[in-house]
């Protein structure tokens, strides 16, 4: 495919009001399509609290000390894998069969800001599905609280979480055809949901220091530590400061990568 990049601006256009018409498109379009959308970011982390406290809880196989560690691993996961499938597999698409991603490159803006407007949007769908996740996991759970003055912990965790994730799928999105998918989600997907410190705490890896290392490498940990030390602090938990430095280093790392990527793809 090949596409003249737009790097001028037009007509006097603002490059910040191109992207925010895109970031709004983007919003209506999930609007509409918000059933759909909540299926997909809310019905996994549900299932897992639903076994795991509902089912496995009350046939006294889980103790009930480990909702605290549980829900608000849940909560990260939510956002974390709702900010990676919204880049991946629509860019996976628009990329191969659709050709969608044309109408965007011929925005009055760089190819890097509609890079980077996917990326934005990835966050704020994060944000969405941490939003639906928290209530209903507290509806299950029932005995869970909300910590107030936690509040502004778990959004940045939730936001750079799903700002990460997001660059993420913008590199999946952009070095992947469509038909491998099923690749995705058993070599990529499936073992950073294993890893990213949804199950447990990171500290209480201590025994088993090569997982503990690999856990490190995910950047869903640092977002789950986060969302941790936000809901139940007694839980042992990473430093929230190292949690935020080194997801807010994982988002400009990956970000820079993702746009190279998607540059790259798109001009060719």
């Amino acid at each position: 495919m090949s596409v003249p990049a737009q790097t001028a601006v037009r007509g006097g256009v603002s490059p910040l009001r191109v992207v925010l018409a895109i970031l709004w498109r983007d919003a209506v379009v999930t609007w509409r399509d918000i059933i759909s959308v909540l299926a997909q970011v809310v019905l996994q982390p549900l299932v897992m609290l639903f076994i795991f406290v509902g089912v496995l809880g009350r046939l006294a196989y889980v103790d009930p000390s480990y909702n605290d560690v549980l829900l608000p691993g849940v909560v990260a996961m939510s956002g974390f894998v709702a900010a990676l499938q919204a880049v991946a597999l629509p860019l996976m698409m628009e990329f191969g069969y659709t050709k969608e991603i044309e109408d965007r490159l011929l925005a009055p803006v760089s190819i890097s800001l509609v890079g980077l407007e996917k990326v934005l949007a990835a966050a704020l769908r994060a944000l969405f599905a941490a939003a639906v996740t928290l209530p209903a996991g507290m509806l299950i759970i029932q005995d869970a609280s909300f910590r107030v003055d936690g509040l502004p912990l778990l959004v940045l965790s939730v936001l750079l979480g799903g700002w990460a994730a997001g660059a993420i799928g913008l590199i999946i999105g952009t070095l992947l055809p469509p038909g491998k998918v099923g690749i995705m989600f058993a070599l990529i997907i499936a073992p950073m949901l294993f890893t990213g410190g949804t199950q447990y705490p990171w500290p209480s890896l201590g025994e088993l220091p090569w997982f503990q290392v690999l856990t490190a490498l995910n950047p869903m940990t640092y977002s789950s530590e986060g969302v941790r030390a936000a809901l139940e602090p007694q839980v042992p938990h990473i430093e929230p400061w190292i949690s935020i430095v080194v997801l807010t280093g994982s988002c400009v790392v990956l970000t820079a990568i993702g746009m190279v990527s998607f540059r790259r793809r798109s001009l060719t």
